[in-house]
Order: C-alpha cells, then sequence, then structure tokens
C-alpha cells in the first residue's frame, strides 16, 4: 500500500517546506520521511499537520471499472466485478470437469 503523502500535501495547497514548518521539523527530515517508511507516529503527525484523517495519506483502492454482460449458451450474466468472472470461469470449469 503506498503513501500519498505529496498529493495531499498539493491538495492542501501546500509544499513540503510549509508542511516540514508547521510541523516545527526541517524539511530534509520531512522529505525523508515521505519518501522512506514513516512510523505510525510520523503519520500521525503529518496527518495532524495537514488537518486530515490517517487513511487521507495512503493510496485510495482503486475500484474495479467492469461492467457488462456475458451471454453464455442462453444464460446472461452480469459482470461488476472481477470476481464475478472468476466465479462464472469456476462455475463452467467445473461443469467441463
Amino acid at each position: 500500500m503506498g503513501l500519498r503523502i505529496k498529493e495531499v500535501i498539493k491538495e492542501k495547497g501546500m509544499t513540503v517546506q510549509t508542511l516540514a514548518d508547521k510541523m516545527g521539523i526541517n524539511r530534509v527530515g520531512l522529505s525523508n520521511h515521505i519518501n522512506g517508511n514513516p512510523s505510525v507516529a510520523v503519520l500521525e503527525k503529518i496527518a495532524a499537520a495537514l488537518e486530515v484523517p490517517i487513511q487521507e495519506l495512503f493510496e485510495k483502492e482503486q475500484k474495479e471499472n467492469i461492467n457488462g454482460y456475458i451471454e453464455i449458451g442462453n444464460e446472461i450474466f452480469k459482470i461488476t466485478s472481477f470476481q464475478d468472472i472468476r466465479n462464472i470461469i469456476n462455475r463452467f470449469d467445473s461443469d467441463n470437469s
């Protein structure tokens, strides 16, 4: 799971320098945290300084963008996720075994 701290900083109209100043640390130290593997405590401080919930600092899970129908024989299946596709494949794999 990736971090999106830089994106949130931009969304807030800030720079790394202004965030570092707000946190009372130097820019290089903050950059090291952003580009490294920050601890939960550091993430909490960054989130507080940005005035966002800590969850905002993590990449949002991308939604599956699938919407369609598959016709197999005389059956029609609505597909809205990869799991739907897997279920259909599994159903027909077991039918053909």
